[in-house]
């Protein structure tokens, strides 16, 4: 067994990759596309939708990329978890499970990325954090 379980590189491993999907889903949003993203949350009904435009965007980057360095990592998995849920009841759940295939656009990956983000809620962020070398820090003081 790959010399023994190591669950905080497992959840290492889980922080960066969900962190960068989310930057990767919130940087083209902020370069340019945040009327585009406004419109459509708008023709849902999303009142303030170009406030909620950037809100997303913002919360998708700069949450995405505190995951990541693993800072504040429990108070953006929990509003990356609401922001996955309001996308599942407002979009996906019409659309069936699937992503591809019968039903494309389902739930599937924003319930995946929500399970990836409650586990990092209940099990830790794992490894390497920013925020453990700002407490390691902090006690040297």
């Amino acid at each position: 067994m790959l010399g023994g379980r190591k669950p905080g590189l497992g959840l290492f491993i889980l922080r960066v990759v969900i962190g960068l999907i989310f930057v990767m889903h919130g940087w083209p949003k902020l370069a340019g596309g945040i009327p585009d993203t406004a419109a459509f949350l708008g023709s849902l009904g999303v009142p303030l939708s170009a406030v909620a435009a950037w809100g997303i965007a913002l919360l998708e980057t700069a949450g995405g990329a505190c995951l990541v360095v693993g800072l504040f990592v429990t108070p953006v998995a929990l509003l990356l978890v609401a922001h996955m849920l309001a996308g599942i009841f407002l979009v996906h759940l019409a659309n069936g499970f699937y992503v591809v295939g019968p039903g494309q656009g389902g739930i599937e990956f924003n319930l995946l990325l929500v399970a990836g983000l409650l586990t990092l809620l209940f099990a830790g962020s794992g490894i390497a954090t920013l925020a453990s070398r700002f407490q390691r820090d902090m006690q040297v003081i």
